[in-house]
């Protein structure tokens, strides 16, 4: 019999992070980069492993990911979005745990767009009086 495999999708700011999962030892790859190589600071790889850790699957489940878009800290959010949808459908009683830690809503922050005659989104020019 073949190895199940899970996908998901996970979505933060402007990055998509496509997630695959297997049963496995517990190795991530990032954009065919293990973790490690891919993300320099130790809280962006918390943030992944997060949902692994609430429901108490880490190292149980090998996960592939694609990301692109954003930066590192959206990406990040992304994938854990992902990982998350991912162990929904290994196991639907995994959901009240992720949900009561708030790892399957997306966040619908997303940066506001610039408006015409303005410096940014409201930032304005410097008014002078005279």
């Amino acid at each position: 019999m073949a190895d199940i495999e899970y996908n998901a999708t996970g979505r933060r700011k402007s990055s998509i992070a496509q997630v695959f999962m297997k049963p496995g030892t517990g190795s991530i790859t990032v954009n065919k980069k293990s973790l490690n190589d891919y993300f320099p600071y130790e809280t962006m790889k918390m943030i992944i492993q997060q949902p692994l850790s609430v429901v108490a699957v880490t190292g149980k489940y090998d996960i592939n990911v694609r990301v692109k878009g954003g930066g590192f800290s959206g990406q990040a959010s992304a994938i854990r979005h992902g990982i998350s949808r991912a162990l929904l459908q290994v196991n639907s009683d995994f959901r009240t745990k992720l949900k009561k830690e708030g790892l399957l809503t997306r966040d619908p922050r997303v940066v506001e767009r610039k408006k015409y005659g303005l410096k940014g989104a409201r930032a304005r020019f410097q008014f002078s009086k005279r």
